[in-house]
């Protein structure tokens, strides 16, 4: 992934990425941390040490990762249309399960 589209899933500046990134040693805050983390798919705790804190925990695929950061990308109103139209997919799905 690149700077500038963690800095756009995240909501942090590329310029503040980058000085997180540089040999300067920014430390983000904690906020900026979770922000972080959840855009990479990752937890807070693998961002600062690099291990995993649960190996048997299984991950989001790189689709489902991709979907995510697209859905973060919407506006409110297209979220709640995609969210209705997940519904009627899954409502359609029950109904022909029961047939």
């Amino acid at each position: 992934m690149l700077v500038k589209e963690l800095a756009a899933l995240s909501g942090i500046s590329k310029h503040t990425i980058d000085n997180y990134l540089c040999v300067r040693g920014y430390m983000p805050s904690a906020d900026a941390a979770v922000k972080i983390a959840s855009v990479l798919g990752v937890s807070v705790e693998y961002l600062v040490t690099g291990e995993k804190n649960n190996p048997d925990k299984s991950s989001l695929g790189p689709e489902i990762r991709s979907l995510v950061q697209n859905f973060k990308l919407l506006s409110e109103d297209d979220r709640k249309m995609i969210t209705a139209i997940m519904q009627l997919f899954k409502n359609r799905r029950n109904q022909s399960g029961r047939n």
